[in-house]
């Protein structure tokens, strides 16, 4: 009888000996069958279950101290979880450690993955979106293993190539040399996973046999609805918890979320209206409706060979440019800086250019894609320790970035994204000294305008969230 052998091939995982196995398709240039490295653990079960003899070579784990569980060592170890963290700590074991974990920004993640590690005490990698957020993921592992020095944490990105039993690697970094460490890792962590589900990015869930798997996010679904894709990957949501739940428990800060509307002035209004009035003959005239899902799309589609929907295309953005950038809007946000000074305050756009036009006016300091290490720092040390009571950004801080204790936000243009929403939101929920106190998210939106649908849009889906809680 022919031995099934299983072994790991640049992303992918080889068998000889049987070519019909699940998951697998049969190789005819290399003469054996051929899975993804994602399908192993699912292969490995096949074959234990079927009750056929297997020779598993695909794992060569990189050699991990065995210290973790040593009780004199480990409990040197501080970290102790809160019961929502042990509760999702234990349901993503109970899934045989895999799947994903929804938690509020601020309400402790990155110490679910700590403890994940410790559970599993085999090699792992750490899959983060930003350099910022690789070194503060090694910042807190070193910190939580400095107990033996015998552990190192490894990084991949941002010039570094340093591959230790427990690696931190950026998304591009893991993209590129995912098909040679594919089989070096027990455990690998997604942090902000719905980046994962994105078509380059998912390979690297794809060329790793991991079979145990973690994905961290505040906000796990995406526009383009590709998360659906990251039970495959991941496995699917084992625990999640909505902002306002660890918030009445005192685990967050309290919050509250304000809308104001105002009037844009009347020559915005009137440039508005052009805009619009094209917009929507130019939908009539390509015989296209916005009543249902995928229109939109269909528009940009449109917009690449018919001159009419490209028109309407653009229309409709500089409409909403128009509304995004009411100078009414400054005015609003003057006398929320004014009803709130003394307050910590991050301001929040859409587009560079508000950010500037802000920071001008205001004279406070602006974080951009644009801005230095340097200047990106001494924005932030100095909102920490109070120099600054107010920053102005785009979308730099909506993640990936340890922001400072703030205790009011200003969204004066966004997006209707839910994620994006929750993300800025959650710059606000750390505890704070004065347990009552509540942070307060002010929305500013320009009055009849489709930025009124898109306010009512992200805070719908947030409003979802709560109904949808389980755990």
């Amino acid at each position: 009888m022919l031995k099934i052998t299983l072994e790991y091939d640049s992303g992918t995982i080889t068998i000889k000996g049987m070519s019909h196995i699940p998951f697998s398709t049969f190789d005819s240039r290399s003469g054996v069958s051929r899975a993804q490295a994602l399908y192993y653990q699912n292969i490995i079960d096949y074959l234990t279950q079927s009750e056929l003899a297997y020779e598993d070579r695909v794992l060569d784990l990189i050699p991990s101290p065995q210290i973790l569980t040593n009780p004199n060592l480990a409990r040197q170890n501080k970290i102790v979880l809160r019961d929502y963290q042990t509760h999702a700590l234990n349901s993503w074991d109970r899934a045989n450690k895999r799947g994903c974990i929804v938690l509020p920004t601020g309400s402790g993640k990155t110490v679910i993955g700590v403890k994940a590690i410790e559970k599993v005490n085999a090699s792992s990698l750490v899959v983060v979106p930003t350099i910022d957020l690789m070194d503060q993921w090694t910042s807190v592992l070193t910190k939580f293993f400095s107990y033996s020095e015998a552990i190192k944490i490894g990084n991949l990105g941002g010039g570094a190539d340093d591959i230790q039993a427990i690696t931190v690697s950026t998304y591009d970094s893991a993209y590129l040399r995912a098909s040679t460490i594919g089989n070096r890792f027990a455990l690998v962590i997604f942090d902000e996973v719905h980046h994962l589900a994105a078509p380059g990015y998912r390979s690297i869930a794809e060329q790793l046999a991991s079979p145990f798997r973690l994905g961290l996010t505040a906000t796990i679904e995406r526009e383009d609805d590709l998360h659906k894709d990251l039970p495959r990957l991941t496995g699917g949501v084992v625990y999640e918890v909505h902002p306002r739940d660890l918030a009445r428990n005192k685990h967050l800060a309290l919050y509250e979320i304000e809308r104001r509307e105002v009037d844009m002035q009347p020559e915005e209004i009137k440039e508005y209206k052009k805009w619009i009035d094209i917009y929507q003959t130019g939908l009539i005239r390509v015989g296209l409706r916005m009543t249902y899902n995928g229109a939109f799309q269909k528009l940009v589609l449109m917009s690449g060979r018919n001159k009419v929907a490209r028109e309407a295309l653009l229309a409709r953005s500089r409409a909403i440019d128009t509304a995004l950038n009411s100078k009414s809007k400054l005015e609003e946000l003057r006398k929320i800086l004014g009803e709130n000074r003394g307050r910590k305050t991050i301001i929040f756009t859409q587009h560079n250019k508000l950010v500037y036009d802000i920071s001008d006016k205001f004279l406070i300091p602006f974080i951009t894609h644009k801005s230095s290490k340097d200047e990106r720092q001494d924005a932030l040390s100095g909102f920490k320790d109070g120099r600054y009571k107010a920053i102005v950004t785009s979308k730099v801080l909506d993640e990936g970035v340890d922001v400072p204790d703030a205790e009011v936000g200003v969204i004066v243009s966004g997006t209707g994204s839910s994620r994006e929403f929750i993300q800025r939101l959650g710059r606000l929920l750390r505890p704070k000294a004065d347990s009552n106190s509540k942070a307060k998210l002010i929305e500013i939106v320009s009055a009849g305008t489709r930025e009124i649908g898109t306010s009512a849009k992200r805070k719908r889906a947030f409003s979802k969230g709560i109904e949808n809680d389980h755990s």
